[in-house]
């Protein structure tokens, strides 16, 4: 175990802390932007959506080069250079250069995918395991802060600066990081195994073309492109089992999906996921566009979520005590997609009072359903698989967010570009789908028994 000075072992969680912050909130900040950001690129506000998959898409590509980029060249190097200063110059150019958006998003997506991961394995090897819990906690706060801060934030600077400010603020905090992170941030280096770089191609290959079929599912007279690009994400994500089968130390191993829990929390994940994160991006074009709410009126309507994620935090541990992981998940499933079909039925402005507690307990089952999903996926994994599986998860987890946002876009600009379904009923006929997705993506967690996941509590 690394022997930490005195100043790093009391400061270093707080660099990590601050870290993990901002890389969240550079995922949320866009949320309530979007509106004011088409008009200034002359885009219509609905097909904005590439300004957020393209951070999440990019995210959950390189999460997996992470570990190995940090054992081969150190986890300073790493995390100073991808970290502050990739993730950082883009946003200058996210600021100055806005016709290059979503390659620079991109860019940010690659220093925020080293980010993360990067932290955490610097926390896990600076620490001794008695202290881990305590400062992995504290670590992961800002996670449950900056969903909160980045809406609101979002939409305060479009709507009283520019929108070129979301990015330009990264700026002084990333150069007070990366003074910082040099003098705290050990050095440290691992077992310099080499990468499946061929797994790797293939995963990314088939990410992609599966986000780009559903995007393109939703274009008139690209149906044909769409069935392409799914045949073509198939066929990648096929190799890549083939691949797995015969390479010595794949990118994931496939031996993860021996594991009952792990295969159904992983496809739970998946695809629970995809209706809650098409929310929190379908809900300030609703408010902005339909509505006609100003952006810090959209950020505060979306801070309910984030309060009733915060507030139901330190009670989750018992209520899946209490109740199972099994109970948890099928009913809380259930519960969020009929408060997804719910939000579909709000049809004027003036409701928003109503919207409120419909939200919070949308944060509090989001809350739940995270935790309980996230404990359940790796907690019967054992040895090298923990650390393969955790990977694989995160990456799971972005690709979600991604196929999400993708998804409840291509369903809105389907209904109105081929239907031409009306823009709020478009909007109500997509939440109404996605909640219905949702109900049935939460039948998969009846395949959990009963005692699954009671030893991790």
């Amino acid at each position: 175990m690394l022997t930490l000075t005195p100043a790093q072992n009391k400061y270093l969680p707080y660099v990590l802390a601050v870290a993990l912050f901002m890389q969240i909130l550079d995922a949320t900040i866009l949320n309530t932007a979007l509106p004011q950001m088409a008009l200034a690129l002359d885009e219509s506000p609905l097909k904005m959506q590439w300004a957020v998959i393209s951070y999440a898409l990019t995210l959950a590509i390189f999460i997996p080069i992470s570990g190995f980029l940090a054992d081969k060249y150190g986890t300073r190097r790493v995390f100073l250079c991808y970290c502050d200063i990739l993730h950082r110059l883009t946003a200058v150019r996210d600021g100055l250069y806005f016709k290059f958006l979503v390659a620079s998003r991109v860019i940010q997506g690659i220093g925020g995918a080293m980010m993360t991961p990067v932290g955490r394995l610097i926390l896990v090897k600076s620490y001794p395991r008695n202290q881990l819990l305590t400062v992995m906690n504290f670590a992961v706060i800002p996670a449950l802060v900056a969903p909160l801060v980045g809406p609101l934030l979002g939409g305060y600077l479009v709507q009283y600066a520019s929108w070129h400010w979301i990015f330009l603020i990264n700026i002084p905090m990333g150069v007070v990081g990366f003074v910082i992170g040099k003098k705290l941030i050990p050095a440290l280096f691992g077992d310099k195994q080499s990468l499946d770089w061929v797994g790797f191609g293939l995963f990314a290959l088939g990410a992609c073309a599966l986000t780009l079929a559903v995007e393109m599912g939703s274009k008139v007279g690209h149906g044909y492109n769409a069935l392409l690009l799914a045949a073509a994400s198939i066929g990648f994500l096929l190799a890549y089992v083939w691949h797995a089968k015969r390479h010595v130390a794949p990118l994931f191993s496939l031996t993860l999906f021996n594991v009952p829990t792990f295969r159904i929390g992983i496809t739970g994940n998946l695809s629970t996921r995809i209706g809650i994160s098409a929310v929190p991006f379908l809900l300030p074009l609703l408010l902005q566009v339909v509505f006609e709410y100003t952006p810090s009126q959209a950020g505060w309507l979306l801070a309910p979520i984030a309060v009733g994620a915060l507030g139901i935090k330190p009670f989750v541990s018992k209520i899946i005590q209490r109740y199972s992981y099994r109970v948890v998940l099928v009913y809380n499933t259930l519960i969020l997609g009929l408060l997804i079909i719910v939000l579909g039925q709000f049809s004027d402005a003036a409701q928003w009072p109503w919207m409120i507690p419909v939200l919070i307990v949308i944060g509090v089952c989001n809350s739940i359903q995270f935790s309980a999903m996230n404990t359940i996926t790796i907690g019967d994994l054992q040895g090298a698989q923990t650390s393969s599986g955790n990977s694989l998860m995160a990456v799971n987890q972005q690709m979600a967010i991604g196929l999400g946002i993708a998804f409840g876009a291509a369903l809105l600009n389907l209904l109105r570009d081929r239907f031409q379904v009306d823009t709020l009923l478009a909007f109500q006929v997509t939440y109404w789908i996605l909640g219905g997705f949702t109900i049935l993506s939460g039948l998969g967690f009846l395949r959990l028994k009963p005692e699954d996941g009671r030893g991790l509590y």
